[in-house]
């Protein structure tokens, strides 16, 4: 893996730092989804498993198969897992490794943007279903204000000079974007939705915590001194926001785009 990468290998850390925001936007979307009981599920790019179990404690599937490239993320998923549903696979969402017409519904959670290919990786789900099935997915809405939720982070270090890196296909992450991608694909029936979704930290340390590993994690920042660090941690006191109890709250806000297989 090269310097230009965001890394996701330590299920974990991935968890406080981004599965909860993944949980709350995860339950809208499958509110919105309705899907039916007992379906085959794809979950593409399953990290550490944060949305696979919402999958299983809100959907009842017959089944389902996590596919993510990390095996961090993967050992971490499978230590989570429970129910003795889901299987976890390594694999690229390019290049997925089960079969043609296996399940009856697919989901990118929070992936799109990070492959490289968007096109690509939607015609590997369309593949994997069977016709009539679902293709789902949601991301961050990473380039429009209070989008992702690492957002006062971004913030902070563009007014310091530094550009925070972005996945490689952030574009994707634009409503219009997403929907263009689905109809190109030739996917039925499809619908978008834009979901907000709050989470509040007890304190600031609470809150720096989950920023210290978004640091750790991209290129533009993991090599930044403790005396860096000292000072960003010290601006980022003074941008954001408490109440009279010390709790930090905002919102963020993903875009979300459904579709069924061709017949």
């Amino acid at each position: 893996m090269g310097d230009n990468q965001i890394r996701f290998d330590d299920g974990a850390a991935y968890e406080r730092m981004m599965g909860v925001w993944s949980r709350l936007v995860g339950e809208e979307f499958i509110d919105w989804l309705a899907p039916a009981a007992g379906l085959r599920w794809i979950d593409v790019g399953c990290g550490n498993g944060a949305f696979t179990e919402l999958l299983v404690e809100r959907c009842a599937p017959s089944e389902i198969v996590g596919v993510d490239p990390s095996e961090g993320q993967l050992a971490f998923a499978r230590s989570r897992h429970r129910a003795g549903i889901a299987k976890f696979l390594q694999g690229d969402a390019t290049a997925l490794p089960v079969g043609d017409r296996s399940f009856d519904a697919a989901v990118m959670a929070l992936v799109i943007f990070f492959v490289p290919d968007p096109a690509k990786g939607l015609a590997e789900m369309v593949r994997v279903v069977k016709p009539g099935g679902t293709i789902s997915a949601y991301v961050w809405d990473l380039l429009e204000p209070n989008g992702f939720p690492m957002a006062p982070l971004q913030e902070e270090l563009r007014a310091s000079g530094i550009q925070p890196l972005l996945p490689p296909s952030a574009e994707v992450s634009r409503m219009d974007a997403l929907r263009s991608l689905w109809l190109d694909a030739g996917l039925a029936d499809v619908a978008t939705r834009e979901i907000t979704v709050s989470r509040t930290f007890e304190d600031f340390d609470d809150f720096w915590g989950s920023v210290e590993i978004a640091i750790a994690m991209a290129s533009a920042t993991r090599e930044m001194s403790d005396g860096d660090k000292a000072a960003l941690k010290a601006r980022m006191r003074t941008r954001v926001r408490s109440d009279s109890a010390g709790r930090i709250a905002y919102s963020s806000r993903a875009n979300a785009v459904t579709g069924r297989a061709p017949a």
